[in-house]
């Protein structure tokens, strides 16, 4: 069943549904009235709903019922990318929105060989944006990740001020056999609580970089004693929090 995120109405109990989401139901799905749909609320409730009327620019679907769902990760995982080049940070933020994580921030590292472009900055974002959308609604995510503009070094160290847990992953250690922070401090995060983790690009993080982040406030560890590509490596590490406070939990 097809599912969109929507504006809620309260007073009408219906939710509205506009630009391209209307487009798609309308013209691609070739909806009518009465059909069903799965809708998410702003503040990230699900509902059964029926479509009541196809406009010219909106469609308005009646809430049939509430439904109870309990899909995200039980904490924030936010993750930093090194920016890569081509379309690895799109595959980051797809592949990242369908296995948990709540944000993206692309950081401009010294070994970043893409260069941020900002007269293209609005078209790029709304491109990530809407990747990240697209991967909720097909994962069945109840909120969609945030995507925030490049940042650099002092800026990230500023940002990352109000976490929980803040990690970066550093192929040294993981050469050096580090394998225990990883899992300690995922053992420390409770429910509700926050992750921010940083990766390099290709040519990995400096230890420039890596040691102002330790003065920030950063550990490092390593990912297993394999060494990841820029753009699988974020997807072990949320693929590690799912299975130490999802998985396990269940057992």
């Amino acid at each position: 069943m097809q599912r969109y995120f929507a504006t809620f109405s309260p007073e009408n109990n219906c939710f509205f549904i506009t630009g391209e989401d209307y487009h798609h139901i309308s013209k691609v799905m070739r909806m009518k009235e009465k059909d069903e749909i799965i809708c998410v609320s702003e503040n990230q409730k699900t509902a059964l709903c029926s479509i009541a009327e196809i406009s010219t620019d909106q469609v308005t679907a009646d809430v049939i019922q509430w439904m109870e769902e309990s899909v995200e990760l039980p904490v924030t995982v936010t993750i930093v990318s090194g920016l890569p080049k081509g379309d690895k940070f799109e595959w980051i933020i797809q592949k990242g929105t369908e296995l948990g994580a709540s944000k993206f921030i692309p950081f401009t590292a010294d070994r970043s060989v893409v260069k941020w472009d900002g007269k293209k900055a609005d078209k790029k974002l709304m491109r990530w944006q809407k990747i990240a959308k697209e991967a909720a609604e097909q994962s069945h995510r109840t909120i969609i990740p945030e995507i925030t503009q490049p940042v650099d070094l002092p800026s990230l160290l500023k940002y990352a001020e109000g976490y929980d847990v803040k990690l970066v992953a550093y192929e040294e250690e993981a050469r050096l056999g580090e394998d225990k922070v990883l899992v300690s401090h995922l053992k420390e995060l409770e429910k509700g609580g926050s992750l921010l983790i940083v990766f390099g690009p290709e040519g990995g993080l400096t230890s420039g970089e890596v040691e102002r982040l330790s003065a920030g406030g950063f550990r490092a560890c390593g990912l297993g004693p394999r060494i990841l590509r820029t753009e699988t490596a974020p997807l072990y590490l949320l693929s590690a929090v799912s299975y130490h406070l999802e998985l396990l939990e269940v057992n």
